[in-house]
């Protein structure tokens, strides 16, 4: 056998999170970043909760009554996703795909220095990593053309980097809710119930903010609805695949399949819409997988 399922796996999680951020940029520009994300979070919840039933071992899922803090650090992975899950898909709203997908995949270099202040040792593949994606990110970010006198060409500039933020605050985001997943609610939780915690629980609180908020609320109809449920599907099939990987292949192996995700998404923007960038831009895209793969393995 050529791949074994647990490298096969983290590819299928790598191709399943690539397109779900691709189909949730068209998504994002149909209905909204946030009707999109509630949305997407309940069809997410509403498919993984019907898989485990499926199985007749809900419960098991599940831990006792006695590890009652698990559950406080599982409502704290759900409202890290609120925040992080959002500016992720404002930025694919606002923003140039092939630069803040990547940019917001640069999240393993926060989680890596998490897990060094834990308890963990950085070996120098990783410490090249977290410098890779670090310089990565500040090319990628920062435009260093000279300025155009022409109006149309700055306005182009300024609509380029106009996600960055956004998918800075992403990275950020999914970088400490990785690491309290990984240390505080995976060991205690099933991979499928942990993502479970995570979907209803954002979708809660974006369905309580949406009024204070002034968002809407009302659901996606026609084939927004369809594209929406079509992200949250591909986004949890992802989630469990490569959960399934860290279990059937080493852990380092399945986290660099894994997180080849933004590669997916630039490469499906490159190929469908045509994103431009810089040359130096391109340089810092380059240095993220890079340094994306250096701390994961």
């Amino acid at each position: 056998m050529f791949f074994s399922s647990g490298i096969f796996l983290g590819l299928a999680a790598a191709l399943g999170w690539g397109v779900a951020d691709f189909l949730a940029r068209f998504a994002a520009r149909r209905a909204g970043a946030y009707r999109t994300l509630m949305y997407m979070q309940l069809t997410s919840f509403l498919a993984l909760s019907a898989g485990m039933a499926a199985t007749g071992r809900w419960a098991s899922f599940f831990p006792s009554r006695a590890e009652h803090h698990a559950w406080a650090w599982a409502i704290c992975a759900g409202l890290l996703n609120v925040g992080s899950a959002f500016s992720l898909y404002r930025s694919f709203e606002i923003g140039v795909l092939a630069l803040v997908a990547p940019i917001a995949a640069s999240y393993p270099v926060l989680t890596v220095l998490l897990s060094l202040w834990s308890g963990e040792r950085l070996t120098l593949p990783h410490a090249v990593g977290v410098v890779a994606a670090i310089v990565g990110v500040m090319l990628a970010a920062v435009s260093f053309s000279s300025p155009p006198p022409e109006s149309a060409a700055e306005d182009h500039r300024r609509h380029i980097l106009r996600g960055v933020p956004w998918a800075l605050a992403a990275a950020v985001g999914f970088g400490l809710l990785f690491w309290v997943l990984g240390f505080h609610v995976m060991p205690v939780f099933s991979g499928a119930a942990s993502v479970w915690m995570v979907r209803i629980t954002t979708f809660t609180m974006l369905a309580l903010l949406a009024i204070p908020l002034r968002q809407s609320a009302k659901s996606p109809v026609g084939s927004t609805l369809w594209l929406v449920a079509a992200v949250g599907v591909m986004d949890t099939a992802a989630f469990v695949a490569n959960n399934l990987a860290l279990k059937n292949e080493q852990v380092a192996v399945a986290s660099v399949l894994s997180s080849l995700y933004g590669a997916v998404t630039v490469v499906l923007a490159a190929i469908f819409l045509r994103d431009k960038l810089e040359r130096t831009q391109w340089a810092g895209i380059v240095l993220i997988f890079l340094g994306i793969a250096l701390v994961s393995v």
